[in-house]
């Protein structure tokens, strides 16, 4: 038998789903299980059970992306397709594909395309992210495991950025901090850089931490401006790193403070002391899920959660959390 799994779009929700990954794996222990995603679904996922068995099909869009896409999963002849992701246009390249049955939540107006189909829960709480996807197994009558997600770096990775962070001056001597105060989502979730700067100042004056920025390179004038007032310099790391080479560089940390964005996860899949920063998203369903993990938000803000990638109004939700806090809970977690 062989399974294709279409993994979410976004960095954060392709971590969320790695539990509801290994229930199906048990599920079908006998099935040949691919992985269907984005061109960085391979960086994320590599390094374990899926190595040699992803997909790229998510860099084209339109029609002529979803004929392109339902190519490259027909000449698999999958017997079986799982979408993870929630979009009309994935269940179309399925759909496509021919993939006789195909399994996923119905909304988006793609139930017709779906040979089973699980209706999602319209009440109550919002779930974790993580409970979201285990939610789909269950509703299609698939056992689940309890959740636990983990990644790993190798070796040669973390001597990587071991090299990568002494060559901007970091000091195996002194606890790093590795500051991420991007986000691919939109503006609404960065907390300022200037709040950044200070908190940089904090963690280098009050517990002798060096700092490092990671990011991409449209968040390089983010780390020109932490850095600019600080006594050591920050290593800006910049777009100067790989998805796995960032797994390499947070294995080095000794605390990571970050907005509500992908890498946030991949550092709590490490097990490194990980502080979220959140605004306008509900950390009910996408906080940290495993410890040693914090958030900080500001509550009372009467219009959150509105989940806006960019702030109509004066972005308070995020620039009313105090650099202060944020240094108190990062102290917290380094002890």
């Amino acid at each position: 038998m062989k399974i294709v799994v279409r993994v979410p779009n976004w960095i954060g929700d392709a971590i969320f789903a790695l539990p509801a990954l290994d229930s199906l794996r048990a599920a079908f222990p006998d099935a040949e299980v691919w992985l269907a995603g984005a061109p960085w679904a391979g960086d994320i996922m590599s390094g374990g059970a899926f190595d040699g068995r992803i997909l790229s099909v998510g860099d084209r869009r339109g029609i002529a992306g979803a004929r392109a896409g339902a190519r490259a999963l027909a000449e698999r002849d999958f017997d079986l397709g799982l979408l993870l992701t929630n979009s009309f246009g994935s269940a179309l390249v399925f759909a496509l594909a021919r993939i006789p049955r195909r399994w996923g939540y119905a909304g988006d107006g793609r139930s017709p395309l779906l040979t089973k189909s699980v209706s999602p829960a319209t009440s109550g709480a919002s779930p974790h992210m993580v409970h979201f996807y285990l939610r789909l197994l269950e509703g299609l009558g698939l056992p689940t495991l309890p959740p636990e997600i983990r990644m790993t770096v190798t070796e040669a990775e973390r001597e990587s950025a071991r090299a990568a962070l002494e060559a901007g001056g970091a000091d195996r001597g002194r606890p790093l901090a590795v500051l991420n105060p991007g986000a691919a989502y939109g503006p609404a979730k960065q907390w300022p850089a200037a709040r950044f700067a200070e908190l940089a100042r904090l963690l280098q004056d009050r517990r002798g931490a060096d700092i490092a920025v990671t990011g991409t390179a449209g968040d390089a004038p983010l780390a020109a401006e932490i850095g600019a007032g600080l006594a050591r310099k920050a290593v800006d790391l910049t777009g100067r790193t790989s998805l796995r080479g960032l797994l390499g560089v947070f294995s080095r940390a000794a605390v990571v403070v970050t907005n509500d964005t992908g890498p946030m996860h991949m550092a709590n899949a490490l097990r490194v002391p990980v502080v979220g920063v959140f605004g306008p998203t509900d950390p009910a369903a996408t906080a940290p899920f495993h410890p040693p993990s914090t958030v900080v938000k500001k509550d009372g803000i009467v219009c959150w959660p509105c989940l806006y990638r960019v702030c109509p109004y004066d972005h308070r939700c995020i620039t009313a959390v105090a650099a202060e806090a944020v240094f108190a809970a990062a102290g917290e977690l380094l002890g």
